[in-house]
């Protein structure tokens, strides 16, 4: 049992931190046991786990233990934590899929493995090693999540009580991941489309499926996750949508992310999908015809960002986030959450969606 005070969230991110460090530092002195090659690799996965990130995923699994009535447990936070390797999967792949240059304000792993490549003069294509290497890594990360939950030292049957409930929380995300990509090959299809890929993509994978997650391994009922439910999804979709804003007007310093990047990368956010519907037909060309463009400088960003303004689709998507974050404190208040959890989701609530990084 931990000494520590359950309420402080702080505390929380502090002993998720730890047990993140202590699994990693034995992981990677296994990959050192097999080829001082691999070194870059540990030291790379170490460094993007333990220096950055919101620590939502595991917060939102612990909490929804303890909303089950689950008691605070080292082992709990073990198996929280593990949703970090399964987030580090996605961002990782996601950075190759996207081509992003940065992640938390440091370079992208498949850029950090070309720039080893180039650095060391070896064979071949640097930016073609640089992806090979940061898809087998995300994989590793996927690999080590399983083995984390696993080893977290909770119970064969409470895992096992959990293990459907993660299983469809990696698919969704899968497959939000995929609609992802066909809405940028097709160009996006409109607002309600945008949405659904932040359904899957974000809201089910960030709040819904670590709440469902933590309570199903506390034991909890079929009306405690639909309550899970009620308050995950908005919730979640409020949280991408604060990400959809960021990615357009966010400061770098907080984002850790270029200016305008998801611009460059051409997502077809709600926001855009917005904005797209609400233009003059020559504004509308304009965002058609630079977003995507990796060569889209500072003067272009600033002109996008002023056409996405200027039609109303930034009050409007504010508007909806305002509303998104009601309604999930609504979901929240109608259900027997434990008292003390339900202060804390209600505040993780604000720390999802009015945050600037």
């Amino acid at each position: 049992m931990a000494d520590t005070d359950p309420l402080d969230v702080a505390d929380l991110r502090d002993r998720v931190q730890k047990a993140l460090g202590e699994f990693i530092a034995g992981q990677t002195a296994a990959l050192d046991a097999i080829a001082d090659e691999l070194g870059p690799v540990g030291e790379r996965i170490s460094e993007f786990l333990l220096d950055g990130g919101k620590r939502l995923r595991p917060a939102y699994c612990y909490w929804g233990w303890r909303g089950a009535g689950g008691a605070d447990t080292d082992e709990v936070v073990a198996a929280a934590s593990s949703l970090e390797l399964l987030h580090a999967c996605a961002l990782i792949h996601d950075d190759v899929m996207d081509g992003s240059d940065t992640r938390r304000g440091r370079p992208a792993v498949h850029r950090a493995f070309a720039a080893l490549h180039r650095g060391e003069g070896w064979l071949g294509d640097p930016e073609g090693f640089g992806r090979s290497a940061a898809i087998l890594i995300g994989d590793l990360c996927l690999i080590w999540a399983d083995r984390m939950l696993n080893g977290s030292g909770l119970p064969a049957d409470v895992l096992h009580r959990g293990a459907a409930t993660y299983d469809e929380m990696r698919v969704e995300l899968m497959a939000g991941q995929y609609l992802d990509v066909v809405e940028q090959a097709i160009g996006g299809r409109g607002v309600d489309r945008a949405m659904r890929v932040a359904l899957y993509k974000t809201a089910k994978y960030t709040i819904e499926r670590p709440l469902h997650l933590g309570g199903v391994l506390a034991g909890a009922g079929p009306e405690l996750l639909a309550a899970y439910t009620a308050y995950g999804i908005p919730l979640g979709q409020a949280f991408q949508l604060r990400d959809d804003v960021l990615g357009v007007f966010g400061d770098p310093s907080e984002t850790g992310k270029p200016a305008g990047d998801d611009l460059r990368e051409g997502k077809r956010t709600v926001l855009v999908a917005m904005a797209l519907d609400r233009a003059e037909p020559d504004d509308a060309a304009v965002v058609r015809r630079h977003l995507g463009d990796p060569h889209l400088d500072g003067a272009g960003v600033d002109r996008l960002r002023a056409v996405i303004d200027g039609t109303g689709a930034l009050a409007e998507v504010e508007s909806l986030i305002g509303r998104l974050t009601e309604q999930a404190l609504a979901g929240l208040s109608s259900a027997q959450v434990d008292d003390a959890a339900a202060a804390v989701l209600e505040s993780l609530a604000t720390a999802a969606t009015a945050r600037t990084g």
